[in-house]
């Protein structure tokens, strides 16, 4: 199926020259001339010029502001030469646009002013339209032009990570809420992820018909789950989202953290490519997940403080465990660490392209 087209024919923004770029190939498992690479949170607090034009503004601010957003996302692809830009942002930025009060605390993370535990709190979840992310369709544009052959990746927040926030108001060590939401009420819950993996679709939507070239979904805090609360009470929403956006043709990614009991369904929710973390191997990620899929990742992200030896002998032990697979995509097995030296992952994409290299 065509990158560029949905098998219903609908067309579609992307530029002709991503489609055989080595992240596209790799994602649809076919011959790479290397291993394709692309660092999660690759564009952001690591690099100095990051902090640069990002001093003074608020997260959220930044996230609206299309110029900004496409200086950031080049920012990682000029330096480090990734095989694939992901677009900044943030997985809450659909939330606020429809509305909901929220800010992102530094050093805290998402907080959101009032939660939403009622039936009656659902009525501030309202549709997401492309007018209420307008900026999105415009900085896409700017990047498609700038990247040329190089794929932008578009993302959002998976419908379980978003109740998460909206439920407990913020970050959460143990999910306590959420999970006597999920356990106490499942028709509001079921309807809360529904109406989640709506906002989520449209959003996803914007992206790719703005020219993103594949789109992850993150599912952050899902690994909080057993695999049986997983199939019965988030798969539903999840598969939701993977089909609202199939028809456009584009590889989807699914990605959660400490999700190793959970890969085989989170395959099965529709996702052309598994995000694995560092605490699976990759060759026994494939096991689980079964055929018919890539794989991404996993490189522990702490190993880039060690020494470049290390690196590149943890570096061989992933490449090694992906060896067999159908497609792989190299990434860490979470995002780039903050206090992370950009110069060791500029010398990481050298190294794994120079490895693979057919």
């Amino acid at each position: 199926m065509s990158a560029n087209h949905g098998p219903e024919g609908q067309q579609t923004k992307h530029q002709p020259q991503t489609y055989d770029s080595a992240f596209l190939k790799a994602c649809r498992r076919e011959p790479v001339p290397h291993a394709p690479v692309w660092f999660m949170r690759q564009a952001g607090r690591s690099l100095p010029e990051y902090l640069k034009v990002r001093e003074g503004i608020p997260m959220l601010e930044s996230c609206m502001r299309p110029e900004l957003v496409t200086e950031i996302t080049l920012q990682p692809v000029r330096r480090h030469k990734v095989d694939a830009a992901i677009y900044f942002s943030d997985i809450v930025v659909p939330l606020k646009a429809i509305g909901i009060d929220l800010d992102i605390k530094p050093g805290v993370g998402p907080v959101v002013a009032e939660p939403i535990r009622t039936r009656a709190d659902l009525d501030r979840l309202r549709d997401l339209t492309p007018e209420d992310v307008s900026y999105v369709t415009e900085a896409i544009g700017m990047l498609t032009a700038e990247l040329g052959g190089t794929p932008l990746i578009g993302f959002a927040g998976a419908p379980f990570t978003l109740a998460s926030y909206l439920v407990e108001g913020g970050p959460s060590r143990n999910h306590e809420h959420t999970k006597a939401l999920m356990y106490g009420d499942p028709q509001l819950w079921a309807d809360l992820l529904d109406r989640l993996a709506e906002i989520t679709s449209a959003f996803l939507k914007v992206q790719i018909e703005a020219g993103a070239s594949a789109v992850q979904l993150f599912d952050s805090w899902v690994g909080a789950l057993a695999p049986a609360d997983y199939r019965r009470s988030v798969m539903p929403a999840s598969v939701k989202v993977f089909d609202a956006v199939a028809h456009y043709g584009v590889p989807r990614i699914h990605f959660g953290v400490g999700t190793g009991e959970l890969l085989g369904l989170m395959g099965e929710a529709g996702a052309d490519v598994v995000g694995v973390d560092w605490r699976v191997p990759l060759d026994e990620a494939a096991r689980r997940v079964g055929p018919g899929k890539a794989l991404q990742g996993n490189l522990d992200p702490a190993v880039l403080f060690s020494s470049r030896e290390a690196v590149e002998a943890k570096t061989d032990e992933v490449l090694a465990a992906a060896a067999g697979l159908e497609g792989h995509v190299f990434n860490l097995g979470h995002g780039v660490l903050p206090t992370t030296d950009p110069d060791a992952l500029t010398r990481l994409v050298e190294y794994v392209h120079t490895r693979t290299a057919v």
